[in-house]
């Protein structure tokens, strides 16, 4: 089942991939319309003059920790794209609750109130943060997903089935390092870096959107797919964006990983490779999930660690992809 000339609904819409989801499904997918939902006024004003006020789109002012406002977005759509979440580390660790009331309690209602809008397909965003969590970001993203495997569950008697798709950093996206890194090269500073060993995944916000989009023609209900993704160490990545430039060491942040992983040795025991993804079967499957046929177990002892990673990026790659992404 894919997305060609459905109703779309996209929390969180109005964030880097929102906005990059919404341009590829205006010009690719021919929606009836996307429902943008989110918090910020301001923002969804700025998108609708970026997208010229498209009569396919229509803007909900919404919490994802309000279920009665998700019902009502949710009347009448098709398929949705869960993106709306707290994502800072650093201030996920002095403000736990707030990230347990939106990253739990709110994937919580979108569960809920998708089953109740009788919702085909739902795909949530994750990040490589879930796999064996040390911070609290990562450790309320690890429960949401196993919130929307667990959904299919609960709408086994309906037709709503739910995935969960994980990556790591995004190119592109706000917040991302590299705007960071571009603004003190050009004005001659030195470029901070936790640690000269940490590595991380990286993928652009083109081929996140394709992935997802993608999940939604191949998800059977319950998986949770991770894209074969390159990875790159931070110096390296500094280099390349500023070959000019000094670097410092500032120490690991709280909470900070210095690999990423987004597949644990553990969860490789229910892991299937695909072309260009790998697929995380679920634990237990009573709404009569299917694994995919041209799926293959990967190797005893495998993980997904950016460090160990089979991809890697060197400068040239880098230099290509942003310049592609128009980064």
């Amino acid at each position: 089942m894919d997305l060609v000339g459905s109703s779309i609904l996209i929390t969180g819409g109005t964030g880097s991939f929102g906005k990059a989801f919404v341009r590829h499904a205006l010009d690719h997918l021919d929606p009836r319309r996307i429902v943008v939902f989110s918090r910020d006024e301001l923002k969804q004003y700025e998108m609708r003059q970026k997208f010229d006020d498209d009569p396919r789109l229509r803007w909900f002012i919404g919490d994802i920790r309000d279920p009665v406002r998700l019902r009502r977005a949710m009347h009448g759509v098709d398929h949705v794209v869960h993106v709306a979440a707290l994502k800072q580390v650093d201030t996920a660790e002095y403000n736990p609750f707030e990230y347990v009331q939106t990253n739990v309690v709110g994937s919580h209602n979108v569960v809920d109130a998708a089953i109740d809008c009788g919702v085909k397909r739902v795909v949530a965003l994750s990040t490589d943060k879930a796999s064996s969590p040390i911070n609290l970001y990562g450790a309320t993203k690890l429960v949401a997903d196993k919130l929307f495997v667990s959904a299919n569950h609960y709408a086994a008697a309906h037709e709503t089935r739910f995935c969960v798709v994980r990556y790591g950093n995004v190119m592109g996206s706000r917040g991302s390092v590299i705007p960071f890194f571009r603004r003190l090269a050009e004005r001659g500073e030195s470029l901070p870096i936790t640690d000269k060993r940490m590595t991380r995944f990286w993928i652009t916000l083109d081929q996140a959107v394709r992935f997802v989009v993608d999940s939604f023609a191949m998800m059977d209900g319950g998986e949770l797919y991770v894209p074969r993704i390159p990875s790159m160490r931070l110096v390296d990545l500094a280099e390349a964006i500023a070959p000019d430039c000094v670097v410092h060491e500032i120490g690991v942040r709280p909470g900070e990983k210095l690999h990423e992983e987004m597949i644990s040795p553990d969860d490789a025991r229910r892991t299937l490779r695909l072309r260009d993804r790998y697929v995380v079967m679920p634990t237990i499957a009573t709404w009569g999930y299917t694994p995919p046929a041209d799926g293959e177990p990967v190797h005893e002892g495998f993980s997904c660690r950016s460090d160990t990673n089979d991809l890697w990026l060197d400068h040239d790659d880098l230099r290509e992809l942003l310049a592609g992404s128009g980064t």
